[in-house]
């Protein structure tokens, strides 16, 4: 549904390149439950019973599926504003292991979300994902899916950068303007815990102290991308450079 509240801008016509783009993994834990895990190219994740009782599988795919919704008619609002056509992307898979699902000639690494130009697709290890819920809560679900459906926006913008760090930092403020205007707009609410559950999962997702900002895998401190998802969630996509 349109935002009431989003800001309107101007869409360039510029031609979609392939672009690398990733999301940066949370760190390895070995002591994460050992859950049955999901078949790859399924519709939907499938892994796994309820740990605590609340945080289900079933309400990870509900949000899942949410998030995506969302986003998708968020965006077509927006393109439709500036007069351009909206093609939402083909198609979102879970997968399961490294290799499982591929973006042109690279495989996908596991415990990883990305969006692939190459196939116009967003992929996300379903049991990464889910334990990501899990420890951190659906806002987290929100953030994840709609910081990879701004890369599928920045592609189909012609949007390139000259370090990662760039892009990905523009990604963050693009999900938090698709956030913060739906939820300005009604078509989100927010539950107590939701606003901390967006910095706990920037503060998982932050590059590690001292990796160089330059760096080709370079996403952003976690100071960074929480300024930059915020700025996106309080200012709107004025804040993201798009024009």
């Amino acid at each position: 549904m349109p935002a009431r509240h989003r800001t309107r801008w101007t869409v360039a016509l510029a031609a979609a390149t392939v672009l690398t783009l990733g999301c940066g993994a949370l760190p390895d834990d070995p002591t994460l439950p050992d859950d049955p895990a999901p078949q790859p190219n399924a519709p939907q994740a499938t892994a796994s019973a309820e740990v605590d009782g609340t945080k289900t599988v079933e309400e990870f795919q509900r949000d899942a599926r949410g998030a995506v919704g969302q986003a998708e008619r968020y965006w077509k609002a927006v393109f439709t504003d500036s007069g351009v056509a909206f093609t939402p992307v083909r198609t979102v898979s879970p997968y399961r292991n490294t290799g499982d699902l591929a973006c042109g000639p690279e495989p996908i690494p596991a415990n990883n979300a990305v969006y692939c130009p190459a196939g116009d697709f967003i992929a996300y290890d379903a049991d990464w994902a889910v334990t990501a819920f899990r420890r951190i809560g659906d806002a987290f679900v929100f953030y994840l899916l709609g910081h990879e459906y701004a890369h599928a926006i920045q592609a189909r913008l012609g949007i390139e950068h000259r370090y990662a760090i760039d892009h990905e930092l523009q990604a963050d403020c693009m999900a938090g303007a698709y956030l913060g205007d739906s939820v300005r707009s009604g078509d989100l609410t927010l539950a107590d815990g939701d606003l901390d559950e967006f910095r706990t999962g920037l503060l998982a997702v932050g590059d590690p102290e001292g990796q160089p900002w330059f760096a080709p895998d370079s996403h952003g401190t976690v100071q960074q991308r929480t300024r930059a998802f915020f700025n996106g969630y309080e200012r709107s996509l004025d804040a993201c450079d798009l024009s």
